[in-house]
């Protein structure tokens, strides 16, 4: 395995994330705009708090995952490079007669992953303070450093002016980070059942399809798409979900790939990695068959099924 790979494993990896869209909302009716356009609650936040989130369409499909952070003066919305143009068109849409100011500033911003078991010892090696909790943020020289992971290991996000991304990398790396690459991320976002829009997520999934229930908060009150998010809830289930696999195998298949439960199509792969002697992936599985520990087939491989930690 590469020295990257091996540092989000062992120590601490350093991810250039900075290709992720950042869009910056503000306007008296902030608040009010993304909590009713949002899966999450946005309205409870306060400035230092932070979330994750899905933005659905009137069917209830996702149309983009978001992180969302709070701040006394506007909320930061952090996701897909693929869904830049979305966010952005599918916020302007629905403001009407709201005081809200969409302002994209991808370009003037960087933003760096430090993750892996060490992140927080070579973050405060760094001068950098840790959040306390998951996805709360905090500010530190000038910069945002927040608690979340693009890999699914520990770790944090540092996001800041584009003009300091070359010290603050000289600053990460003198403190003991690790370069990983886009192809160490994805290794390790696949292996520890990190969903990635665009590929596992997309505009065709129904929320709870996806296993990550906390993007959702079923107490909010109305948003777009809520009408279908409640009508699953209330049925109790969905008829495929994600699911993780594993096998020690040197095989690694394509998206579209089907899984096969008892000889028969269960399932398709939406992404797979090699990860040392396994293969990880994920593939959307039908119900009753997508429980941890069950055994399904790709091409002929044996797999395992794991379901996602939380």
């Amino acid at each position: 395995m590469t020295p990257g790979y091996e540092a989000l494993m062992n120590s601490a990896a350093l991810l250039d994330l900075s290709s992720r869209a950042r869009i910056r909302v503000t306007g008296e009716d902030r608040a009010r705009l993304l909590h009713a356009m949002t899966t999450n609650h946005v309205q409870q936040m306060k400035a230092g708090d932070g979330l994750y989130a899905y933005f659905l369409n009137a069917q209830g499909r996702i149309l983009a995952d978001v992180y969302v952070f709070c701040f006394e003066d506007h909320f930061l919305l952090d996701t897909e490079a693929e869904s830049r143009k979305a966010v952005l068109e599918h916020l302007d849409h629905y403001i009407i007669a709201d005081d809200v100011t969409l302002e994209d500033v991808t370009d003037e911003t960087f933003s760096f992953g430090i993750e892996g078991p060490k992140a927080t010892e070579v973050a405060a090696r760094a001068g950098l303070p840790a959040p306390h909790h998951r996805f709360a943020h905090v500010d530190a020289e000038g910069c945002t450093v927040a608690a979340i992971s693009a890999t699914g290991v520990f770790g944090v996000r540092i996001t800041g002016p584009v003009g300091r991304k070359d010290e603050f990398a000289t600053l990460m790396e003198g403190a003991g980070a690790i370069a990983a690459s886009a192809d160490d991320a994805e290794i390790a976002r696949i292996e520890n059942f990190v969903p990635k829009y665009g590929c596992d997520i997309t505009e065709h999934t129904l929320p709870q399809e996806t296993q990550q229930l906390h993007a959702l908060h079923f107490q909010k009150g109305c948003y777009l798409g809520q009408e279908i998010v409640e009508r699953i809830r209330s049925r109790g289930h969905v008829n495929k979900v994600l699911m993780g696999f594993r096998a020690q195998s040197l095989y690694v298949p394509d998206p579209g790939t089907k899984l096969m439960l008892e000889g028969k199509p269960a399932g398709e792969i939406t992404s797979a990695a090699l990860a040392g002697e396994y293969v990880f992936g994920l593939a959307y599985v039908r119900v009753p068959g997508a429980r941890s520990g069950a055994m399904a087939e790709m091409d002929g491989v044996a797999v395992e099924l794991f379901a996602p930690r939380d």
